[in-house]
């Protein structure tokens, strides 16, 4: 078996308990993100698989666009990266 060599570990625990690995990140090429793929980033970030510099460029996101996921994250649960749901979630203007 070949393995390539990487930055940073190949699998971290998460809070809740469950092992993540590269492979569950989604493709480099994504351009349809589901909560459960922004989630993943997130995760992945927050746990050290995968630094946010990496993350920026391997999926071609912006730092505010990253930043809104991650706040999402922390204030409403994954939930509120569903696109459907963005309303119930935004932060009232003003």
């Amino acid at each position: 078996m070949l393995l390539r060599k990487v930055e940073g570990p190949r699998s971290v625990t998460l809070r809740d308990g469950r092992v993540m690995t590269r492979a569950d990140l989604p493709p480099p090429d994504t351009r349809r993100w589901v909560a459960s793929r922004k989630a993943a980033v997130v995760e992945a970030v927050e746990a050290g698989l995968i630094s946010r510099g990496t993350a920026l460029e391997t999926y071609s996101l912006s730092e505010e666009e990253f930043a809104s996921w991650e706040a999402a994250v922390a204030t409403h649960g994954v939930a509120a990266l569903r696109a459907t749901w963005v309303q119930k979630y935004r932060q009232p203007q003003g």
